[in-house]
């Protein structure tokens, strides 16, 4: 697993609690950060699903290769 789908994971959910607490506290300030934080959570788990995704493709690649070549 990479480590930008962990700390995208991460950050999402941290983003989703300082959310929550912003919601709960009336503080739209503190939501709006955590909307973001999340945000930002979502976009590096999915940079780093598409680098997992990347990997895979040529580990099939690299594969193939190597069977033409046998």
């Amino acid at each position: 697993m990479d480590k930008d789908k962990i700390k995208g994971k991460a950050e999402q959910i941290a983003g989703k609690v300082q959310k929550r607490a912003g919601e709960a506290s009336g503080d739209e300030e503190t939501e709006a950060k955590g909307r973001a934080r999340e945000a930002k959570g979502t976009a590096r788990k999915a940079f780093g699903d598409v680098k997992d995704a990347v990997d895979r493709g040529k580990d099939k690649v690299e594969d193939a290769a190597r069977d033409l070549r046998d």
